[in-house]
């Protein structure tokens, strides 16, 4: 299943990885922001949200590395890439 098709199923949560000013700048509604240099502090939050994750930043690379880390804590999770991506997706 495609990133894209997860978010139309609309049963997931949207983690945004990027800075608190660059998620003041536009998100997605609705998207959770937790800065990737946050999440390990915040594992436990994280893995009591409804998942799948669905995780995006700028351009992919931050959303990358988080969903790596994730993925080893066995938390399911995929790699939107770009939160405008993600945006265009749910707004499909």
């Amino acid at each position: 299943m495609t990133v894209e098709e997860i978010i139309k199923q609309k049963q997931v949560t949207i983690i945004d990885v990027r800075s608190y000013g660059e998620f003041m700048g536009g998100h997605v509604v609705d998207a959770i922001n937790i800065a990737l240099d946050e999440i390990p502090a915040r594992i436990d939050e994280i893995k009591n949200l409804k998942t799948p994750l669905i995780l995006c930043c700028a351009s992919g690379n931050r959303s990358g590395q988080a969903q790596q880390f994730l993925s080893q804590q066995g938390i399911e999770c995929y790699n939107g890439g770009s939160w405008l991506d993600v945006n265009y997706f749910k707004s499909k």
